[in-house]
């Protein structure tokens, strides 16, 4: 596999070795002494999978308590990806990294505790998969803007939908400190 820095401290693309031929392929989507070779998690406590629909905005998500690292893949469709730094003491906080992952090219995004994450369905529909290095707990989520103008997020398209919590979330500047990941590596 190979690992790209995206720029900010921890964000991560990793291109799997794929093996293909006629029949088809094979990857290993995960293999905690390869993961762990690259600074990676070795372990995780939560795996999730979404489908959503053209258009379809999800993010830009976060837990400011147990927050949660996640390793991100589309099995089906095509996406853009997005990881936010919203620690407050870090020299990245505020800026973005984004990288269109499909099924097509097999590409997975790392992102780590600490960051809010989002994404943008850019085909009719995508199967969205993701590792979690903590359980989600509903008492310490909280979202950002995605259209926050400090952050800029440079979007692929304009979405056609998104759920009321994620209309609503605030800017970045407008987040207590207190509603922010704390101490987080």
């Amino acid at each position: 596999m190979r690992v790209l820095e995206t720029g900010l401290d921890g964000v991560v693309i990793i291109e799997p070795r794929v093996h293909g031929d006629e029949r088809g392929f094979f990857l290993e989507s995960w293999k905690a002494s390869s993961y762990i070779k690259h600074g990676l998690p070795g372990a995780f406590a939560q795996t999730n999978v979404s489908r959503s629909q053209k258009g379809v905005l999800r993010g830009l998500h976060y837990q400011y308590r147990q927050p949660q690292g996640k390793l991100v893949s589309v099995l089906e469709g095509r996406i853009f990806d997005v990881a936010v730094d919203v620690r407050p003491d870090s020299k990245s906080y505020g800026q973005w990294a984004g990288v269109e992952l499909s099924a097509q090219n097999h590409r997975q995004l790392y992102v780590p505790e600490g960051f809010a994450h989002g994404f943008i369905v850019l085909s009719d529909s995508a199967l969205f998969h993701y590792y979690c290095t903590t359980e989600y707990a509903p008492q310490f989520e909280a979202a950002i803007a995605w259209n926050d103008p400090d952050i800029a997020v440079r979007w692929p398209c304009e979405p056609r939908s998104f759920s009321g919590k994620d209309r609503d979330a605030p800017r970045l500047r407008d987040v207590p400190p207190a509603r922010l990941p704390q101490e987080v590596n």
